[in-house]
């Protein structure tokens, strides 16, 4: 099965350039640093509960691990499980062919319109947009989800995409916006949680009632049995994985586990990584169609887009480990600082960094950027709960980065530089000039303190203050304190 990256998020600058203008967003960093210190402690907490954490965490990774080294093996079983329990299989190699067999699917039911669960999935491939250009309208019912589509905004985050925004924000959203597409915000909209809630609530409703079509993605699919796991806090999920008629989930291929019995230690790991709770408030399955109950037509769309690409990668592939908890967005110094939209994908932070070069290739100013996104900190490996070596990958994809770009044209400023220093290392007497040079060099600029922009390290001199040269070398001193070199 050939794949071809989601041209999601095309043409948006590199990360430098987006993360510059969204530091000077003040309100929204206020936001982040909120959210996502809360969020960090909670799952501290629950974390702490547990004596064998580290043992849940090598478990996650091993079975994880165990599927990507099978992959065809349970894909081929899921498909079996999946169609001896009533449900539909269709496999698509990128988004386009995912959005053309779900948009197909739609209008075969004479509906203008779906609801959906929140679905990093669906995300990835625009679905949205590709349903809204059939001329099907695609209601959001997660909360945060519902925030960011009325707000006509983009998801900053995996697990809340609508960390960005606080609570008077959210009330200013639904205030204007909910009447245009359904049951408009009460008057004298309050901004406290529960009476925005509330005014979800009373707007989904409606839309819930008469949705013919559901669309979902998965947390985890079983091959053994062909079940699908979708887990949630709200609840808004369960409506929609019941009401409606018809069914589809979009769910990667990466998604699969093995047998039942794996689920215990996900559902062990992800709720506490992702919302610091013990549990999810709701956790749904659903194997294939049971008459009488649910939805009596589903439909499950196997999605490659870049992923087979990635498991050829024996050092890449194990992003595809991936639960998207966001714990690792939750702990990095960076992401809190700039948030998701500079990441230019619906998978931001640290596992973005690493996952969006892999799936969509390292073509764009945005792609090629994204491993340098980082200080290689280490929190993100420590957060994980299925250990994926975040740093360990970054700088794998940054050799290729460079490797690629190496190969396209003639030797950069740096490699050039670099190649001198070689040269001037490689021996004593022009390395004895050297320090003559810097020392003239120092006694000239001394009184300057730092250096400039240096030709050639244009980027790195503009984000740090390069010291002068010293007027006198340690090398000097010694001579002239001691008498000798020795």
């Amino acid at each position: 099965m050939t794949s071809q990256p989601s041209g999601t998020y095309v043409g948006m600058p590199a990360f430098p350039t987006a993360a510059k203008e969204a530091l000077d967003n003040h309100q929204q960093r206020k936001n982040l640093h909120h959210a996502t210190h809360t969020i960090r402690d909670k799952r501290a907490r629950v974390v702490g509960e547990v004596a064998d954490w580290e043992a849940l965490r090598v478990a996650g990774a091993a079975i994880k691990d165990e599927v990507l080294t099978h992959l065809e093996d349970y894909l081929v079983q899921l498909e079996e499980s999946l169609t001896r329990a009533g449900a539909t299989v269709h496999w698509a190699r990128d988004a386009a062919e995912a959005n053309r067999i779900v948009t197909a699917l739609v209008q075969a039911k004479g509906t203008d319109e779906v609801v959906k669960v929140k679905s990093m999935a669906t995300q990835e491939i625009e679905l949205n947009e590709a349903l809204e250009a059939a001329g099907i309208h695609a209601w959001e019912t997660d909360l945060a989800e519902l925030i960011v589509q009325l707000g006509h905004d983009r998801p900053s985050h995996i697990l809340v995409p609508a960390i960005h925004r606080n609570r008077a924000e959210i009330k200013e959203i639904f205030t204007h916006e909910m009447g245009k597409v359904g049951q408009p915000a009460p008057d004298g909209l309050a901004a406290e949680p529960a009476a925005l809630a509330e005014a979800a609530r009373v707007h989904l409703r409606e839309k819930f009632l008469r949705a013919k079509v559901a669309i979902s993605g998965a947390n985890f699919a079983v091959a053994e049995t062909g079940t699908l796991c979708v887990v949630e806090s709200e609840g808004n999920g369960r409506m929609c994985l019941t009401l409606p008629e018809t069914l589809i989930s979009v769910v990667g291929i990466e998604k699969v586990l093995p047998r039942m019995t794996d689920l215990e230690v996900f559902l062990q790991l992800l709720p506490r990584s992702s919302t610091g709770e013990r549990m999810n408030p709701y956790t749904s399955m659903w194997t294939g169609v049971t008459p009488g109950d649910g939805p009596q037509e589903v439909h499950v769309v196997l999605l490659d887009n870049g992923r087979t690409s990635v498991l050829e990668d024996e050092v890449g592939r194990q992003a595809l480990r991936c639960i998207r908890c966001s714990a690792c967005l939750n702990v990095c110094p960076v992401y809190e600082r700039v948030g998701g939209h500079a990441y230019g994908s619906v998978y931001p932070g640290p596992i973005g960094a690493v996952l969006n070069p892999q799936l969509r290739g390292t073509t764009s100013a945005i792609d090629k950027s994204l491993p340098y996104a980082s200080s290689l900190c280490g929190a993100c490996f420590d957060a994980c709960p299925v250990r994926i070596e975040i740093p360990e990958l970054l700088v794998h994809l940054r050799t290729r980065v460079v490797d690629e770009k190496r190969s396209h044209r003639l030797p950069s400023g740096e490699e050039l530089a670099m190649k001198g220093a070689a040269w001037l290392f490689s021996d004593a007497k022009r390395w004895e000039k050297a320090h003559k040079g810097a020392e003239l060099g120092g006694r000239v600029l001394g009184k300057k303190g730092t250096l400039g922009r240096i030709p050639g390290l244009g980027a790195w001199s503009d984000a740090r203050d390069a010291p002068t040269p010293p007027a006198e070398t340690f090398r000097t001193w010694w001579q002239r304190e001691r008498g000798t070199e020795k």
